[in-house]
């Protein structure tokens, strides 16, 4: 593999090896602050919040300057922003890491333009985002395992070697990674405004339906997978090691599904339109499936779900990325992250409450997002030839 997809790969790997982390391990180090557990769901909406504002513009000054030193000051952000978390002394540093962090979150978005600059074709650029889905699929594997592990020795040690790692990362791209992005404009005067690439996105008609499909996603994944440790622990009476093993294999369906069954099978048999109303409906099953309340349609449903996001992820941002001006991929990508970043602000708030009301009510809600998702998916779907690759030709 060249060396500079394993510079990307380390990078996306080592930062959703450090949200990883996060799940098993930061309630337990944030309540030894004194922190209550409204505060702890806040911390984890307060780095949602300035990464829905940092992605869009992070997104678009890699289009400016170069996708190089963005990554390299999006690592260095996370690297920054573990190690002040992890030597914090009070809750208010707590909340300070996690807004650094947030606000150059654009590790992932600017990883998926880097690998979408180094593809040849349609297939390679699939493939490639395929590439960067295993790793996060590899990443939630290993992230709370490591993190549970590490805990032994403090709850605080595993945010220190997530720092580290992420310094690690950020130097061997400072000194092997190459840019990739050569239809810069560096003479472009700066835009400050972090909501101007989302106002451009909803005058986009040609990339609106996608936007429109990937926030129903968005909004209906997070609804559910907010309240999911609830609802596993209150229904079916599951504890924290077992809520681990049930993410450990989500993970694994992620990995199989991107790196082997995307290119091998989905692809090949499969336009992307076709994909992603496809996926859209076996996503929409799985959350009908969780709220039978049935263990075993239960179990069935992990793997829906974890198939539909690993496929349907892969296929939005490679049919954004093809129909995107050459000049702004990385800033089309970084408003998905955006959107994505902000329904996990808001989506918490009112999958709470709804859970208040009924444990199955989440994922009701999830059921009725996705079916508008598959009915905006289904309304635009010869909507363009570049949007409609058939990879069976």
């Amino acid at each position: 593999m060249r060396k500079d997809k394993v510079i990307i790969l380390a990078s996306v790997l080592t930062d959703v090896v450090g949200f990883g982390i996060v799940i098993p391990i930061l309630p337990f180090y944030v309540t030894e602050f004194g922190a209550s557990p409204t505060t702890v769901t806040l911390m984890f909406a307060i780095f949602s919040f300035f990464s829905f504002l940092s992605s869009p513009l992070l997104g678009a000054w890699s289009d400016r300057i170069g996708r190089r030193p963005m990554l390299i000051l999006s690592i260095s952000s996370t690297a920054i922003g573990w190690l002040v978390f992890a030597s914090a002394h009070s809750v208010w540093q707590l909340f300070l890491g996690r807004i650094i962090d947030g606000m150059a979150a654009g590790n992932f978005s600017t990883a998926q333009s880097y690998m979408v600059d180094i593809s040849n074709d349609e297939k390679e650029r699939t493939k490639n985002l395929g590439i960067i889905g295993a790793a996060f699929g590899i990443g939630f594997i290993l992230g709370p395992l490591l993190g549970g592990v590490l805990s032994k020795v403090s709850h605080a040690f595993p945010f220190w070697i997530a720092g580290a790692l992420a310094a690690t990362n950020a130097m061997m791209a400072y000194f092997f990674l190459p840019e990739t992005h050569h239809h810069r404009e560096p003479h472009k005067p700066m835009n400050f405004n972090p909501v101007a690439p989302l106002a451009r996105a909803a005058k986009d008609t040609t990339l609106r339906p996608l936007y429109f499909t990937w926030s129903f996603f968005a909004f209906s994944i997070v609804t559910s997978q907010s309240v999911f440790g609830l609802f596993v622990k209150d229904v079916f009476g599951m504890n924290a090691f077992q809520t681990g093993l049930l993410f450990t294999g989500v993970g694994l369906v992620i990995v199989l599904n991107q790196g082997f069954l995307l290119p091998k099978f989905w692809t090949k048999n499969f336009s992307d339109s076709k994909l992603e109303i496809l996926m859209l409906a076996i996503l929409a099953a799985a959350s009908l499936l969780v709220s039978l309340q049935i263990l075993v349609l239960f179990y069935i449903s992990l793997l829906f779900s974890g198939t539909g996001q690993a496929v349907l992820r892969v296929v939005i941002t490679g049919q954004a990325a093809a129909a995107s001006d050459p000049k702004r991929k990385g800033e089309t990508i970084g408003i998905l992250s955006a959107l994505m970043s902000a329904y996990m602000v808001v989506a918490p708030v009112v999958s709470g409450y709804l859970y208040t009301v009924n444990y199955a009510a989440p994922f009701i809600a999830s059921v009725i997002l996705l079916v508008v998702g598959i009915y905006f998916a289904v309304r635009f779907k010869n909507r363009s030839n570049i949007l409609s690759v058939d990879h069976r030709t």
